[in-house]
Protein backbone atom coordinates (compact mmCIF):
# COMPACT_ATOMS: atom_id res chain seq x y z
CA UNK A 1 0.00 0.00 0.00
CA UNK A 2 2.85 2.36 0.83
CA UNK A 3 4.43 1.64 -2.55
CA UNK A 4 1.09 2.34 -4.26
CA UNK A 5 0.77 5.73 -2.57
CA UNK A 6 4.39 6.51 -3.41
CA UNK A 7 3.85 5.56 -7.08
CA UNK A 8 0.72 7.70 -7.28
CA UNK A 9 2.54 10.60 -5.68
CA UNK A 10 5.44 10.24 -8.10
CA UNK A 11 2.99 10.07 -10.99
CA UNK A 12 1.32 13.30 -9.91
CA UNK A 13 4.71 14.94 -9.50
CA UNK A 14 5.72 13.90 -13.03
CA UNK A 15 2.44 15.20 -14.42
CA UNK A 16 2.88 18.54 -12.67
CA UNK A 17 6.50 18.72 -13.81
CA UNK A 18 5.53 18.17 -17.45
CA UNK A 19 2.75 20.75 -17.20
CA UNK A 20 5.28 23.24 -15.85
CA UNK A 21 7.75 22.50 -18.65
CA UNK A 22 4.97 22.74 -21.21
CA UNK A 23 3.93 26.16 -19.94
CA UNK A 24 7.56 27.30 -19.99
CA UNK A 25 7.88 26.19 -23.62
CA UNK A 26 4.68 28.00 -24.63
CA UNK A 27 5.81 31.13 -22.78
CA UNK A 28 9.20 30.96 -24.51
CA UNK A 29 7.49 30.85 -27.91
CA UNK A 30 5.28 33.79 -26.94
CA UNK A 31 8.29 35.79 -25.77
CA UNK A 32 10.41 35.26 -28.88
CA UNK A 33 7.54 35.87 -31.32
CA UNK A 34 5.95 38.90 -29.66
CA UNK A 35 9.03 41.05 -30.25
CA UNK A 36 10.73 39.19 -33.07
CA UNK A 37 12.40 42.20 -34.68
CA UNK A 38 14.30 43.25 -31.57
CA UNK A 39 15.20 39.67 -30.71
CA UNK A 40 16.58 39.08 -34.21
CA UNK A 41 18.73 42.19 -33.92
CA UNK A 42 20.01 41.04 -30.54
CA UNK A 43 20.77 37.52 -31.78
CA UNK A 44 22.59 38.94 -34.82
CA UNK A 45 24.69 41.15 -32.56
CA UNK A 46 25.55 38.15 -30.36
CA UNK A 47 26.54 36.07 -33.39
CA UNK A 48 28.71 38.83 -34.84
CA UNK A 49 30.33 39.54 -31.48
CA UNK A 50 31.16 35.88 -30.87
CA UNK A 51 32.53 35.46 -34.40
CA UNK A 52 34.20 38.85 -34.73
CA UNK A 53 37.61 37.36 -35.49
CA UNK A 54 36.58 34.72 -38.04
CA UNK A 55 38.16 34.90 -41.45
CA UNK A 56 34.93 35.19 -43.42
CA UNK A 57 33.70 38.34 -41.66
CA UNK A 58 37.15 39.95 -41.74
CA UNK A 59 37.26 39.27 -45.46
CA UNK A 60 34.51 41.87 -45.89
CA UNK A 61 35.98 44.34 -43.39
CA UNK A 62 33.17 44.12 -40.87
CA UNK A 63 35.76 45.20 -38.28
CA UNK A 64 33.91 43.84 -35.23
CA UNK A 65 30.77 45.86 -35.94
CA UNK A 66 27.66 44.13 -34.60
CA UNK A 67 24.79 46.33 -35.79
CA UNK A 68 22.27 45.28 -38.39
CA UNK A 69 22.99 48.16 -40.77
CA UNK A 70 26.72 47.42 -41.04
CA UNK A 71 26.02 43.74 -41.54
CA UNK A 72 23.57 44.39 -44.38
CA UNK A 73 25.90 46.91 -45.98
CA UNK A 74 29.12 44.89 -45.85
CA UNK A 75 28.21 41.19 -45.88
CA UNK A 76 26.85 40.02 -49.26
CA UNK A 77 24.08 37.53 -49.89
CA UNK A 78 25.82 34.42 -51.19
CA UNK A 79 25.06 30.96 -52.51
CA UNK A 80 26.55 27.63 -51.51
CA UNK A 81 29.08 27.73 -54.35
CA UNK A 82 30.49 30.96 -52.92
CA UNK A 83 31.18 29.22 -49.61
CA UNK A 84 32.29 25.92 -51.09
CA UNK A 85 36.06 26.73 -51.13
CA UNK A 86 35.92 27.56 -47.41
CA UNK A 87 33.93 24.40 -46.65
CA UNK A 88 36.46 22.34 -48.59
CA UNK A 89 39.26 23.81 -46.48
CA UNK A 90 37.38 22.75 -43.35
CA UNK A 91 36.77 19.28 -44.80
CA UNK A 92 40.48 18.94 -45.58
CA UNK A 93 41.47 19.61 -41.98
CA UNK A 94 41.89 23.38 -41.64
CA UNK A 95 40.84 24.05 -38.04
CA UNK A 96 41.32 27.82 -38.10
CA UNK A 97 38.18 29.95 -37.53
CA UNK A 98 37.17 30.27 -41.17
CA UNK A 99 33.38 30.50 -40.94
CA UNK A 100 32.77 30.09 -37.23
CA UNK A 101 34.56 30.74 -33.96
CA UNK A 102 33.43 27.43 -32.51
CA UNK A 103 35.09 24.20 -33.63
CA UNK A 104 33.33 22.40 -36.47
CA UNK A 105 32.24 19.03 -35.08
CA UNK A 106 30.78 17.47 -38.23
CA UNK A 107 29.59 18.16 -41.76
CA UNK A 108 25.91 17.55 -42.40
CA UNK A 109 24.87 16.23 -45.81
CA UNK A 110 21.91 17.84 -47.53
CA UNK A 111 19.34 15.74 -49.39
CA UNK A 112 20.57 16.97 -52.77
CA UNK A 113 17.07 17.78 -54.02
CA UNK A 114 17.86 21.37 -55.02
CA UNK A 115 20.70 20.74 -57.45
CA UNK A 116 20.91 16.98 -57.73
CA UNK A 117 24.04 16.84 -55.59
CA UNK A 118 24.40 16.81 -51.82
CA UNK A 119 25.98 19.77 -50.07
CA UNK A 120 28.22 19.75 -46.99
CA UNK A 121 27.01 21.99 -44.18
CA UNK A 122 29.41 22.71 -41.29
CA UNK A 123 27.87 22.13 -37.87
CA UNK A 124 28.90 22.60 -34.24
CA UNK A 125 27.94 21.02 -30.93
CA UNK A 126 25.96 24.14 -30.04
CA UNK A 127 23.92 23.84 -33.23
CA UNK A 128 22.95 20.30 -32.23
CA UNK A 129 21.58 21.65 -28.96
CA UNK A 130 19.43 24.11 -30.92
CA UNK A 131 17.99 21.26 -32.98
CA UNK A 132 16.91 19.55 -29.79
CA UNK A 133 15.41 22.79 -28.51
CA UNK A 134 13.21 23.01 -31.60
CA UNK A 135 12.04 19.42 -31.14
CA UNK A 136 11.17 20.12 -27.50
CA UNK A 137 8.95 23.03 -28.56
CA UNK A 138 6.84 21.05 -31.02
CA UNK A 139 4.86 18.87 -28.62
CA UNK A 140 3.66 21.64 -26.26
CA UNK A 141 2.21 23.47 -29.28
CA UNK A 142 0.57 20.32 -30.64
CA UNK A 143 -0.81 19.52 -27.20
CA UNK A 144 -2.73 22.80 -27.26
CA UNK A 145 -4.94 21.45 -30.02
CA UNK A 146 -4.68 17.64 -29.91
CA UNK A 147 -5.47 15.91 -26.63
CA UNK A 148 -4.07 12.56 -25.52
CA UNK A 149 -0.57 12.89 -26.94
CA UNK A 150 0.81 11.69 -23.61
CA UNK A 151 -1.14 8.42 -23.77
CA UNK A 152 0.51 5.28 -25.12
CA UNK A 153 3.48 5.10 -27.46
CA UNK A 154 4.13 6.34 -30.99
CA UNK A 155 5.14 4.07 -33.86
CA UNK A 156 7.63 6.26 -35.69
CA UNK A 157 9.92 4.70 -38.27
CA UNK A 158 13.33 6.28 -37.75
CA UNK A 159 16.47 5.39 -39.66
CA UNK A 160 20.14 6.23 -39.82
CA UNK A 161 22.34 6.25 -42.90
CA UNK A 162 25.98 5.38 -43.42
CA UNK A 163 28.59 7.90 -42.39
CA UNK A 164 31.80 8.84 -44.13
CA UNK A 165 34.83 10.91 -43.24
CA UNK A 166 36.54 13.81 -44.95
CA UNK A 167 40.31 13.87 -45.62
CA UNK A 168 40.59 16.03 -42.50
CA UNK A 169 38.80 13.46 -40.35
CA UNK A 170 35.41 15.14 -39.94
CA UNK A 171 32.38 12.87 -40.01
CA UNK A 172 29.82 13.57 -42.75
CA UNK A 173 26.24 12.38 -42.32
CA UNK A 174 22.61 13.47 -42.74
CA UNK A 175 21.14 15.69 -40.02
CA UNK A 176 18.77 13.00 -38.72
CA UNK A 177 21.58 10.47 -38.48
CA UNK A 178 23.54 13.01 -36.47
CA UNK A 179 20.57 13.54 -34.18
CA UNK A 180 19.77 9.85 -33.62
CA UNK A 181 23.42 8.96 -32.90
CA UNK A 182 23.96 11.84 -30.48
CA UNK A 183 24.22 11.31 -26.74
CA UNK A 184 21.38 13.81 -26.31
CA UNK A 185 19.03 11.47 -28.17
CA UNK A 186 20.33 8.25 -26.63
CA UNK A 187 20.26 9.60 -23.07
CA UNK A 188 17.24 11.90 -23.33
CA UNK A 189 15.11 12.07 -20.17
CA UNK A 190 11.69 10.48 -19.94
CA UNK A 191 9.06 12.42 -21.90
CA UNK A 192 5.47 11.18 -21.81
CA UNK A 193 4.81 12.91 -25.13
CA UNK A 194 7.72 11.31 -26.97
CA UNK A 195 7.74 7.60 -26.16
CA UNK A 196 8.55 5.47 -29.20
CA UNK A 197 7.84 1.79 -29.69
CA UNK A 198 11.22 1.42 -31.42
CA UNK A 199 14.20 0.62 -29.16
CA UNK A 200 17.31 2.65 -29.89
CA UNK A 201 19.05 -0.47 -31.25
CA UNK A 202 16.47 -0.79 -34.05
CA UNK A 203 16.81 2.88 -34.96
CA UNK A 204 20.61 2.67 -35.16
CA UNK A 205 20.60 -0.49 -37.30
CA UNK A 206 22.29 0.37 -40.60
CA UNK A 207 20.48 -2.38 -42.52
CA UNK A 208 17.27 -0.57 -43.48
CA UNK A 209 15.34 -3.80 -44.09
CA UNK A 210 16.23 -5.24 -40.70
CA UNK A 211 15.57 -1.87 -39.10
CA UNK A 212 12.06 -1.43 -40.50
CA UNK A 213 11.19 -5.08 -39.78
CA UNK A 214 12.37 -4.79 -36.17
CA UNK A 215 10.63 -1.46 -35.64
CA UNK A 216 7.41 -2.85 -37.10
CA UNK A 217 7.55 -5.90 -34.82
CA UNK A 218 8.13 -3.71 -31.77
CA UNK A 219 5.19 -1.53 -32.74
CA UNK A 220 2.67 -4.36 -33.07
Amino acid sequence: MANLHRDKGFGRWKEEEWERKEQEAIQFIEDVTSNADEIQKRVLAEILSENAHVEYLNRYNLDRQTDQESFKRLIPVVEYEDLKPDIERIANGDTSPILCAQPISELLISSGTSGGKSKLIPSTEEELERRFLVSRLLTPVMNQFVQGLDIGKALNFQFVRYESYTPGGLVTRPALTSLYKSTQFKDKPYDAYNIYTSPIETILCLDSYQSIYSQLLCGL
